[in-house]
């Protein structure tokens, strides 16, 4: 609760936090985390994919945003059919992007700025290329190498149908039936994503200490922890039994996603303490992030006890709309769960698997659905509006208690590139779906640099692995750090204020006035945080300005539409 006390010329809040401060100092409990898609951030070698050289040359302007560290996106070999995301040797560079000298580089370079080096582990699928899968396509049935797989035999008289009725996140069926080396149709292999990526067998012992190597393999190199992609994948239900809901396990009408067979598994929890145990023999305190779509929020909580991740993604605050209620909602509960458990609440408003936010906002309807983009045939968001609420919101994200990821790009106010090609995508969900789902590249394209440059100075020679849009010249970094007023000048003056006031770390209460149901506004350590949502000014009380999401974003004392401001209290 919140009392409000009036005075001649201002007015002061006198606040009851409905969300204590931090009571541990951990870096990673009000972290500011920057995710780095390597093939589009920076290009050194000319090639037109960026590389881990190009990373290490940008570290001083990612030092410029005051963040704590970088997470990158696989790097690791692979046929890149999946960008990445199917590895075929976890303990290794793919020459795409370098070698592990550059990534020592790398590690060695970010920390000289007090950045640490937080790397993806895909430990739910593989390569099918990875010798483990190759060594079990040639094994017989029920060996030892097979049972590092979810190999099953295959249902109808002849085993000619999949062993269930599971859909891959990418479309089409989730099982692909092998040809056995005496060249006869054999057992079928489960693969959540693409046929290329088959599905360990998290069952299996040799599965777990497969990964405890690997996680010691980049510990003993340096970095910081990991970021765990389809961390609630790991275990399936025993069984397997069909699934009549999303194959992305988000609740559906009749199924709820803590029903989903192949999502939330209580076993999962055991192997995230036997690598929380791993992690805290380092120094350093090393961290885990799960990427686990799991609702509602509650249950989420449950990833971040006390010995098991230290973070987790917070999707349902990233897939809020723009609507006000929604948004308290969200904040509110995502706090409650949290603090349940001692643990942060994470942040979060873009990534490589959604619609950048600047797109996403600018949209009158619902726009896709997770994992998908916007394509040429699809409704255009209003740049104009979506960049004014993608400022405003990312304004208000920052002044919230706990961590914050960012997407590189989303500090340049970058859109989607919605009129993307077809020729030029390379999603499997685009192929794999006929063009039905058009996919992630749109929002994977590589970053703008100097304007006046080819490939706007992703590359030297002017390659590019995708096609940029043409306004990317004016999102160019070098056209922004001379505009005062740009996005990239909002997020440094917003991320360094954040720091020196501690707001990682802060409290939060409720302003009580709300003129409209427009209107999200808190207090969080003698700041007061506002947006308006809705379509019409709203009053705010005479307080100084700290900072906000727009010059104009103030009328005297009323903030304007898809503004947010912070201002000081008395």
């Amino acid at each position: 609760m919140v009392e409000q006390l009036a005075t001649p010329s201002r007015t002061r809040l006198r606040v009851v936090p409905v969300h204590e401060p931090a009571t541990g100092r951990e870096w990673w409990r009000s972290s500011v985390i920057y995710q780095i898609y390597p093939r589009s951030f920076r290009d050194l070698r000319g090639d037109g994919i960026g590389d881990l050289q190009g990373i290490t040359a940008e570290i001083p302007a990612l030092a410029n945003l005051d963040i704590d560290a970088v997470w990158l996106s696989p790097f690791y070999r692979s046929p890149q059919k999946d960008a990445g995301y199917d590895v075929a040797d976890y303990c290794s560079v793919d020459p795409l992007f370098g070698t592990l000298e550059d990534f020592d580089a790398l590690v060695a370079e970010a920390s000289r700025h007090n950045i640490r080096v937080i790397v993806d582990l895909v430990p739910n699928h593989c390569s099918d290329q990875h010798p483990l899968f190759q060594a079990a396509l040639a094994a017989p049935a029920g060996s030892p190498a097979r049972d590092l797989f979810i190999f099953r035999e295959g249902t109808g008289e002849h085993g000619q149908n999949p062993p269930n009725n599971w859909q891959s996140h990418f479309g089409g069926p989730a099982w692909t039936r092998v040809t056995e080396p005496d060249g006869t149709p054999g057992q079928w292999y489960l693969h959540l994503f693409d046929t290329s990526q088959p599905d360990f067998n998290w069952d299996s012992p040799a599965v777990h200490a497969e990964f405890e190597k690997i996680l010691r393999f980049w510990l003993d190199r340096g970095v910081g922890g990991f970021r765990v992609d389809v961390a609630h994948a790991l275990i399936k239900k025993s069984g397997l039994p069909d699934w009549g809901g999303r194959a992305d396990g988000s609740s559906s009408e009749g199924f709820p996603g803590d029903a989903a067979p192949m999502f939330g598994q209580p076993g999962i929890h055991d192997i995230f303490r036997s690598w929380r145990k791993i992690l805290d023999s380092y120094d350093g305190e090393r961290v885990l992030c799960a990427e686990a779509t799991i609702d509602p929020v509650d249950r989420l909580s449950d990833w971040v006890r006390p010995d098991e991740m230290h973070q987790t993604f917070n999707f349902a605050y990233l897939h809020h709309p723009w609507h006000a209620p929604a948004l308290r909602e969200v904040i509110e509960s995502s706090l409650r769960a949290f603090d349940q458990v001692g643990a942060p609440t994470t942040w979060v408003l873009s990534n490589h698997d959604v619609v950048r936010h600047t797109s996403r906002f600018g949209l009158t309807g619902a726009g896709p659905r997770s994992g998908d983009g916007l394509g040429p045939q699809d409704e255009q968001p209003d740049l104009e509006l979506g960049l004014a609420r993608a400022r405003a919101a990312t304004l208000l994200m920052l002044a919230l208690p706990g961590g914050v990821y960012l997407y590189q790009g989303e500090e340049l106010g970058l859109p989607d590139h919605t009129l993307l090609p077809d020729e030029f995508r390379q999603d499997p969900t685009f192929h794999r779906t006929a063009g039905v789902r058009v996919g992630r590249d749109g929002n994977r394209v590589p970053l703008p640099w100097k304007a006046n440059l080819p490939s706007y100075g992703f590359s030297a020679t002017g390659e590019s692995w995708l096609p940029q849009p043409p306004i990317w010249g004016r999102h160019s970094r070098d056209i922004e750090e001379r505009n005062p007023d740009s996005t990239l000048n909002l997020y440094r003056n917003a991320l360094a204020l954040r720091r020196e006031l501690r707001l990682g770390d802060g409290s939060l209460a409720w302003w009580p006035e709300h003129d409209g149901e427009g209107l999200v506004a808190f207090v969080n350590d003698g700041v007061l945080v506002a947006i308006n949502m809705g379509d019409a000014p709203v009053q705010l009380p005479d307080l100084p300005l700290l900072l906000g999401s727009a010059p104009d974003a103030l009328e005297g004392d009323r903030l304007r539409p898809n503004r947010a401001v912070w201002l000081r209290l008395d």
